[in-house]
């Protein structure tokens, strides 16, 4: 290797490492939860097997005995959402918010409409898993985190990728299968460099179809499509419906409760006025909804929408009834919005009318959760997080192993021209993912002013 590719080599590893040491944790953490969520219904069904399965058997009873049932465990609650049953033999899931403490979900058994038991959501293994995979239980701040650590995982595979490229006369088995018959560092080098390749576009597929959720990254993703017209534009079905100018789909039915593509867009409303002359019985579930709950139930079946969907109530007096059908095949997504107090379709949009860029996001993340292929897919979807875990552990321990006593033990600095040239490589790549440029140059004016103030550090060679 010649002395100018070898600079490049040792600065690739340089920002190879350092991305390694402060983003592994983090990524080891979405790996585990990850791989978790991938199979939460075979959780779920093992932990709460009294709560999701039926009892009872007969014909369905409506909706509105349903939100009764759930009521009836908590009497002063109010319901906002009901999830119907997403196979026979299975029971309804309950939204309620409690007059007091954290909101709850009520499983009733459709035959009869009795509460079979409730949970906490963010108190069991599948809600903890679903919280730290999207924000580290820190909220929004922690939701930047994710983001951040994500970008950097772009960063690290990519010189990852790079570093692990054969060069000279290099048979290809050592490359690409561990070489078990080494010892010590050897060993668990090979281990990482043979394990990061196979796992790597895996890796980079997660964090790309995951990216769209993605606070910063996702909303600018979301503006970009719908500008280019290749998103979900506002006008399709709509009805003529009203909406809001400051509310989206995801603020008034909660984030990642709606498909991807309608999250974003403007959420549609009702027309407070017509309640005053629409008739029918209010549903004791809403109290102040002009229709009955029965009524939501027969025109969303008169639309032609079929269970399993999730149904959302109106939050205030403009709010609408939201109906998602959310399948594990993207295609067959669909989106009802009624006006509250006359039962009116205020919206209809289904998979076909999304533009090209969200019929990619939207079957990315079906394929990201492990739901399209079914179980070969949470199997594939498996390799790239047993392959994060392997990378996160072997990484820092190998650094652990090899590091001088009492020094940090980071690759050597290079010269100047050297380290322009990959930082304008990584440079370019951050400039895709805001949160990760905007670490960079943070990273960039420390790495310099350490270098300015401390004089020189101890390096490992």
């Amino acid at each position: 290797m010649s002395s100018s590719h070898m600079a490049l080599y040792r600065s690739v590893w340089r920002w190879h490492f350092y991305a390694g040491i402060f983003v592994a944790p983090f990524m080891l953490i979405l790996a585990v939860t990850g791989a978790i969520y991938l199979f939460n219904d075979e959780i779920n069904d093992a932990l709460h097997a009294d709560k999701r399965f039926a009892v009872a058997e007969g014909a369905p009873v409506p909706l509105s005995r349903v939100a009764q049932g759930a009521l009836a465990a908590f009497p002063a609650g109010t319901v906002t959402r009901i999830d119907t049953p997403t196979a026979p033999g299975r029971t309804y899931q309950v939204f309620v918010t409690p007059s007091e403490g954290e909101p709850v979900r009520v499983f009733v058994d459709p035959a009869n409409g009795h509460a079979l038991g409730s949970y906490v959501y963010p108190k069991t293994l599948i809600g903890i898993a679903d919280l730290l995979h999207g924000s580290l239980l820190m909220g929004d701040f922690g939701d930047g985190i994710v983001e951040l650590a994500a970008c950097w995982g772009i960063i690290l595979t990519v010189t990852g990728l790079y570093l692990w490229w054969p060069r000279g006369q290099v048979r290809l088995h050592r490359v690409l299968f561990p070489q078990f018959g080494r010892q010590g560092r050897s060993f668990w080098k090979s281990l990482h460099a043979s394990m990061g390749f196979w796992s790597a576009f895996l890796i980079l597929f997660l964090i790309f179809s995951g990216l769209p959720w993605a606070t910063i990254w996702g909303d600018l993703f979301r503006q970009a499509t719908k500008a280019a017209g290749i998103g979900y534009p506002d006008s399709v079905r709509a009805h003529g419906a009203p909406v809001s100018t400051s509310q989206t789909v995801g603020d008034v039915v909660g984030k990642a409760m709606a498909p991807w593509t309608v999250e974003g867009m403007p959420a549609p409303q009702s027309d407070p006025h017509a309640g005053h002359h629409a008739g029918g019985p209010k549903s004791e579930a809403i109290g102040h909804a002009a229709i009955g709950l029965d009524e939501v139930e027969r025109i969303i079946a008169a639309q032609e929408m079929r269970d399993p969907y999730r149904l959302s109530f109106p939050k205030d007096a403009t709010g609408v009834y939201s109906a998602f059908t959310y399948p594990d095949q993207p295609e067959g997504q669909r989106t009802l919005y009624l006006d509250q107090y006359t039962g009116k379709v205020i919206g209809d949009v289904a998979f076909r009318d999304y533009g090209i860029a969200a019929k990619a996001a939207e079957l990315g993340v079906q394929i990201h959760m492990g739901n399209y292929f079914g179980r070969l897919n949470q199997i594939v979807m498996l390799v790239p997080c047993i392959g994060i875990v392997v990378l996160a552990i072997t990484g820092p321990y190998m650094w652990w192993q090899r590091r001088p006593k009492g020094a940090f033990g980071a690759p050597k600095a290079v010269s100047p021209t050297s380290m322009r040239a990959v930082a304008l490589i990584v440079l370019a790549l951050g400039l895709l993912f805001p949160l990760a440029g905007a670490s960079l140059v943070v990273v960039l004016a420390g790495d310099w002013m350490a270098g300015k103030v401390l004089g020189r550090v101890a390096y490992s060679t």
